[in-house]
């Protein structure tokens, strides 16, 4: 196969490898090399696809955030009301592979790596971004605007704060009980409105 149409194969393999090298070390402390050995390539081939580990981090939160993206686009896509799509935000959250225990620790890898690094920081904005975004959006049909920003506010902390109970293992929850906690939250909420 010519080099052209390796590429993109090593570098997805070099990205799957840093998601397991970064969740295994609960840590972005790793090497390029450990990288590479967990894709089965060189540190050089690992250099020459990424320029630096650090490149090669900003890829991989790239890969999680499209990820995500497109398994919400899909959700979305198939719900029917507002409700249902705020369901489906809920059950994208804690899909998983989203929830898988190396992703988890990557992205907490990357939530204090963002104390550190602007460019992180940047794509974790977009990920709070895009949350609460797909959260107003919805809320927005359903809700008095008073209410819409502070039960968005609540969703959101809950979606990240399982995240990060998950990975520090203090209340280690399921993916079902994670969605029927926060859709409690939001029924609860909606409740009070009569919805």
């Amino acid at each position: 196969m010519p080099k052209v149409g390796m590429e993109p194969v090593r570098r997805k393999a070099l990205v799957d490898a840093a998601l397991r090298v970064i969740g295994d070390h609960g840590s972005l402390a790793v090497t390029m090399s450990d990288i590479a050995r967990q894709a089965g390539v060189s540190p050089a081939l690992a250099h020459h696809y990424f320029g630096s580990k650090e490149q090669l981090l900003i890829e991989t939160i790239r890969s999680l955030l499209r990820q995500l993206r497109s398994d919400t686009v899909a959700a979305l896509k198939a719900a029917r009301t507002p409700r249902a799509r705020l369901s489906a935000v809920i059950r994208v959250s804690f899909h998983a592979d989203q929830f898988a225990p190396e992703t988890i620790a990557a992205w907490l890898a990357f939530y204090a790596e963002a104390q550190r690094s602007e460019e992180t920081r940047r794509f974790l904005v977009i990920y709070a971004r895009r949350l609460r975004s797909n959260l107003l959006a919805n809320l927005r049909v359903l809700l008095p605007d008073d209410a819409v920003e502070r039960i968005a506010e609540g969703a959101a902390a809950m979606i990240d704060g399982l995240y990060i109970r998950q990975s520090l293992k203090s209340a280690p929850i399921g993916i079902e009980a994670s969605i029927a906690l926060t859709e409690d939250y939001l029924t609860t909420q909606l409740r009070g409105f009569g919805r």
